[in-house]
């Protein structure tokens, strides 16, 4: 059975400066120098098999850029054409060549009732008529759901909260 060859990518020349560039540059991701790469390679005729054994990748991988440059292909090919600028042209290389957002679960908090927790965790316990002297994210936990800031929330999600609002600088 004869294998199917790839389809062909073409570049403009303007788009295969910009690519090479970025292949080159030590400052790239090395994500994105190694997509730049296999991008070179196929428009210089190289198949996904051979690409997939030369670059050490899956042979899904490199057929999932291929399609995604393809896809992303046209949409550069007419900006490149017109008089957009070098800087504006490889803005749009490196969302073709960048990851797509992905997918996961909203936020449970909002950033306002994380302040608000916050603000809360900033009083005195005493005034909540809690017999504390210092909050415990038990405590905060219990404090912000009977005052209805939040639905529910745990005592854990109470200390990440508290935990990530630390400055970040050394003492002296």
């Amino acid at each position: 059975m004869p294998y199917r060859t790839a389809p062909k990518i073409e570049l403009t020349a303007r788009i295969r400066k910009i690519i090479e560039e970025m292949a080159r540059q030590r400052s790239t991701e090395y994500r994105l120098v190694v997509r730049a790469s296999l991008i070179l390679a196929m428009a210089d005729g190289a198949g996904n098999h051979e690409l997939g054994r030369t670059q050490n990748l899956d042979r899904g991988t490199v057929r999932y850029w291929r399609a995604r440059w393809i896809a992303v292909s046209p949409k550069l090919t007419s900006t490149a054409a017109s008089e957009i600028s070098d800087e504006d042209l490889r803005a749009l290389v490196l969302t073709g060549l960048s990851d797509l957002p992905r997918g996961g679960t909203p936020p449970t908090f909002t950033a306002e009732e994380i302040v608000q927790i916050i603000a809360v965790a900033c009083e005195e316990p005493a005034k909540s008529e809690r017999p504390l002297s210092h909050w415990t994210p038990a405590e905060l936990a219990d404090e912000v759901s009977k005052r209805k800031l939040v639905a529910s929330i745990s005592p854990s999600s109470v200390a990440r909260f508290l935990k990530s609002g630390r400055s970040q600088t050394a003492s002296d």
